[in-house]
């Protein structure tokens, strides 16, 4: 929710295991987490107050976002920003990071089964949104295609924070979409002040049959804190809503997967500096992979399947077994160093470091043989410099670099193997006066893409650059408004690409010859955030020059030809919602979001999710929380040439948690949660197998955290 409430977020402060992180808190990624009731009431629980201050009209508190790269409060960000957190976080959580964002506005999910899927930001999705593991870029196989999982553990995040639209340029120029920030405790950044600190959770469901666990634990004494954290997960294939032709349960959707981590820090009176261990395995089914599309080729422009004159014709005699379906064997590392160090010298205030090295590697595994290998190694550096004012000018200066080796071996190696390498510069600065917030930011990057067979190297050079206001025009209530011209790269994927993807349906041809992408984005919102009425609202338009996309040329037996090809776009949309407090204990909120995306030339793009509206209705009592919503999504018939529409659906979904504490005075809390009751048949516009994948159908959730 663009300036978003989520409900009971606030609520729920008390039980989320929160470190102190004063200082040492890393600047990154600047978010907002607005408009979101029943605060005040939870906290009238926590700490009685007279009857006069309980019924008082609320206040939203203010919300640090770590992305904003100037430690900007909630109400100070000039862009649309989303933080999960608390209840809120526990209560929205999934199995991956996509499905965990998807009922956010403006939000959505790539669904591709239940083990990979991936944010897509008012419409956009792949490379054009930039998953972040606490201002660092996560380095998997996710932006190359929607069935490679994102490696990043929903269940061990402290805090997730969502920037919409390009202006979070300064963590890179392909972020034209947005940038998801998961943060997380993997590096301690403080000693903790009893000398320990932790939780555990166990939840289980019954639309997959998932048992998961998960654990966090820091200790440390004088300078040193150590962390271990840890989650298991187990789900079978899940269950679907009813009247679903292909029976009751996807084939193949099962997911299991296991992370760890272990963190060591150095903590001073002026900042730290810890590096951390991790490590994810994980085996997933890919619903919906078909083997009629073996030897399938193009014939120019055009797909050809059957035989040739004098061969068999044995191109459609392949079809997999019921339940015998290709799984994903994953296995990612990733070590990370992060540290900040305050007034490092004169003139400066902060110096952070981000740095990580990743090998990551995953084999698709049919009838028990490796059929394709694709493997990553990557490094990324960021460096931050944030200096004291300088007449009325407070900013960050960095520097970001990263190489990335990607390889696909085997029968669906569609990419041969490149390399590639980028460096950015860039600057942040904000001015304030009276009642404004003025913001503004400069990036430059260099970007070359290799590709090792063929010897083809392109490099693309790209400026991007932000304006932005926020003006507190009475109080709680504020208008923001920001511009952006950022610079895309193509990706190697986009530049090199050829041959069958069998898991999209897609046969893939790139285009080397591709140039940047230039987009122009507009964002304008309106805020209240005090008072029985607190709301949030954004309108955008994002126009881009050369937008690169799969263009179908043709379509045969359900695979589409797909060639990476250029025109002019535009994007548009609102997104936002309202909340009415009823009671002391009781709101409602009404919520929602559209975009539109087509071609200038005419035409419109493919994957654009459906428009969505939603009503929430909230309430608490003494440890009690609860809430109950109804989602409505519509009918996409905004379809692009070769792609079939989406029939609408609702949802109803509730959700219900209890707070307590054992004698001893640590924390635990109790929570259901039940998603699609009605069991509603449901697809997702936005997934390559939609009609092999529906949603999930009805799933009861139950789980309990402690914190200690």
């Amino acid at each position: 929710m663009t300036h978003t409430f989520s409900t009971h977020r606030f609520a729920s402060r008390r039980f989320a295991s929160r470190r102190a992180r004063p200082a040492l808190h890393p600047v990154a990624l600047a978010t907002l987490l607005a408009l979101s009731g029943t605060s005040v009431a939870t906290q009238a629980q926590t700490a009685p107050a007279p009857a006069a201050a309980a019924d008082a009209a609320p206040s939203l508190p203010a919300v640090t976002v770590s992305a904003s790269g100037l430690q900007l409060g909630a109400s100070d960000m000039t862009t649309p920003a989303t933080v999960l957190e608390g209840d809120e976080l526990v209560r929205r959580r999934e199995a991956t990071l996509g499905e965990t964002l998807n009922s956010e506005p403006g939000i959505t999910s790539s669904h591709f089964g239940a083990g990979a899927s991936r944010p897509i930001i008012r419409g956009m999705d792949g490379p054009r949104v930039k998953v972040l593991s606490d201002g660092a870029e996560l380095h998997d196989a996710s932006t190359i295609s929607p069935d490679h999982a994102v490696v990043s553990e929903p269940l061990l995040a402290t805090q997730i924070e969502v920037l919409r639209g390009p202006s979070a340029l300064v963590y890179g120029n392909g972020a034209v979409g947005g940038v998801v920030n998961v943060l997380d405790g993997k590096v301690p950044t403080a000693i903790p002040q009893k000398g320990y600190e932790g939780s555990a959770e166990l939840r289980a469901n019954s639309g997959a049959g998932e048992g998961a666990g998960a654990f966090s634990l820091t200790g440390g004494a004088g300078n040193l804190a150590v962390h271990v954290e840890g989650v298991a997960r187990d789900a079978g294939d899940y269950r679907v809503g009813k009247g679903w032709s292909g029976g009751s349960k996807v084939l193949g959707s099962f997911n299991r997967t296991d992370t760890g981590s272990v963190g060591l820090s150095w903590v001073g009176d002026q900042g730290y500096l810890g590096a951390a261990y991790t490590r994810q395995t994980a085996k997933y089914g890919l619903p919906g992979h078909n083997h009629s599309f073996d030897g399938c080729h193009t014939h120019g422009d055009h797909l050809h399947c059957g035989a040739h004159a004098d061969d068999e014709a044995d191109g459609h005699d392949h079809d997999a077994a019921a339940g015998d379906v290709p799984v994903v064997d994953l296995r990612s590392e990733r070590f990370d160093v992060r540290g900040e160090l305050r007034n490092p010298f004169a003139g400066f205030s902060a110096l952070r470091l981000r740095a990580g090295v990743t090998d990551y590697k995953h084999d698709e595994v049919e009838d028990g043989a490796i059929s394709t290998t694709f493997k990553n190694k990557a490094y990324d550096t960021r460096v931050e410099l944030q200096h004291e004012p300088i007449g009325g000018f407070k900013g960050v200066i960095g520097l970001q670099t990263s190489q990335r080796k990607f390889s696909a071996e085997g029968e669906e190696a569609y990419v041969q193997p490149t390399v590639t390498r980028k460096t950015g510069l860039f600057v942040l600065e904000e001015y304030r006066w009276n009642d404004w917030r003025f913001e503004a930011a400069l990036r430059h990057d260099r970007q070359t893409a290799e590709a090792q067979t063929s010897g083809i190297e392109r490099s693309h050079n790209g400026t991007s650059a932000s304006l932005g206001a926020v003006w507190k025009f009475t109080p709680g209530y504020q208008v923001g408004t920001s511009f952006t011209r950022a610079s895309r790269a193509p990706s190697a994927e986009e530049l090199y690409a050829q041959g069958l993807h069998m898991a999209t349906s897609t046969y893939e041809r790139g285009n080397a010859d591709l140039r940047s992408e230039i987009s122009q984005n507009i964002d304008v919102s309106l805020k209240k955030t005090s008072g029985d009425t607190t709301f949030g609202v954004s309108v955008f338009r994002n126009r881009i020059q050369n937008y690169i996309y799969g263009r179908t040329l043709d379509a045969l037996d359900g695979l589409q030809l797909l060639q990476y090809s250029q025109a002019d776009a535009t994007f548009t949309g609102i997104e936002g919602q309202v909340r009415q407090r009823l009671t002391r204990n009781l709101g409602i909120t009404l919520f929602g979001d559209t975009v539109r995306a087509k071609l200038d030339g005419g035409g419109l793009l493919p994957r654009i999710p459906a428009t969505r509206a939603g009503v929430r209705l909230d309430a608490n009592w003494q440890a009690w929380e609860g809430q109950v919503e109804w989602v409505q999504v519509a009918r996409q018939n905004r379809v692009a040439d070769f792609e079939t529409a989406t029939p609408g659906y609702g949802m109803l979904n509730l959700g219900v948690s209890y707070n307590g504490q054992f004698s001893s005075g640590t924390p635990w809390q109790v929570y259901l949660k039940a998603n699609n009751l009605t069991d509603r048949l449901a697809y997702a516009h936005t997934s390559f197998i939609k009609n092999a994948a529906p949603l999930m159908g009805r799933n009861l959730t139950v789980g309990v955290k402690v914190a200690f």
